[in-house]
């Protein structure tokens, strides 16, 4: 009864977090980090090597809420703070992810096609994802290509989205660009989870829902103890949405009901 009514009071209840957000930017400007998105960060290291200084790396996975995300986005704006925001097919703006690339920002894909395909094809075990892992490759090939030339940008770097199929299934969408030759084709310089990139934090802080807010710990805490921290948001977690966050989740136990008959 506890979790229900936290998940109640965090999808309508909750008031907004976003000045909570802005004193993050605030804060970590004044403590002399960088603040970049995960595109700027992989070129730095790439460039710079392990000497990058103290960074804040943002990372926005729009799962849904663009309206938070826009708030969120004025904010960096505002402070001069630059991020990742990766969509979903079901979020995808292209006049916000213009306006994000024009601000110096990075706009790219948050992929899910392993799930998509599972759910839309009734597979229930693993090992029959991945035989049809070939199928799930050409799908994410044509949406990759498809949001790169309707955005009129280059995507540098992805970033998997977490399905309760890829939960259930223990198959993760990230497996699918463990494929070099995947990359090469659509120009993937850095997928979000790569170790190559994971291994140049000292802190990898995610948001949750209330009451947790921060795992493994706030950000305000971590700021001037740990020098180079990504800290991934959805903005779901900073402000309620009424009416995405209810077709979010009709659309869930819609999903779920279709792939179990």
């Amino acid at each position: 009864m506890k979790t229900l009514l936290n998940r109640v009071y965090s999808d309508y209840l909750m008031p907004s977090r976003l000045c909570e957000y802005e004193a993050l930017l605030v804060q970590a400007r004044q403590s002399g980090y960088r603040q970049l998105s995960v595109r700027d960060f992989h070129r730095a290291i790439r460039q710079e090597g392990s000497d990058t200084g103290k960074v804040v790396v943002h990372r926005h996975d729009i799962d849904s809420d663009l309206r938070t995300a826009r708030k969120m986005f004025a904010l960096e704006v505002k402070h001069g703070v630059r991020a990742s925001y990766y969509f979903r097919l079901s979020t995808l703006d292209y006049g916000f992810m213009r306006a994000i690339e024009a601000a110096g920002s990075e706009a790219s894909y948050h992929y899910e096609e392993v799930a998509t395909f599972a759910k839309r094809h009734r597979l229930r075990c693993g090992s029959q994802v991945r035989e049809r892992f070939p199928e799930i490759r050409e799908m994410f090939v044509h949406n990759y290509q498809r949001i790169r030339d309707d955005l009129g940008t280059p995507l540098a770097t992805v970033a998997s989205h977490g399905d309760f199929a890829n939960r259930r299934l223990k198959v993760i969408n990230h497996e699918l660009l463990r494929d070099p030759d995947l990359r090469r084709r659509c120009g993937i310089e850095c997928e979000s989870y790569d170790s190559e990139l994971l291994r140049h934090f000292d802190l990898y802080i995610s948001d949750r829902p209330y009451p947790v807010f921060y795992f493994p710990l706030s950000p305000f805490e971590a700021l001037g103890r740990h020098q180079r921290i990504c800290f991934l948001t959805h903005p779901l977690q900073w402000e309620t949405n009424w009416v995405d966050t209810t077709r979010c989740n009709m659309v869930r136990l819609a999903e779920e009901l279709a792939w179990r008959t």
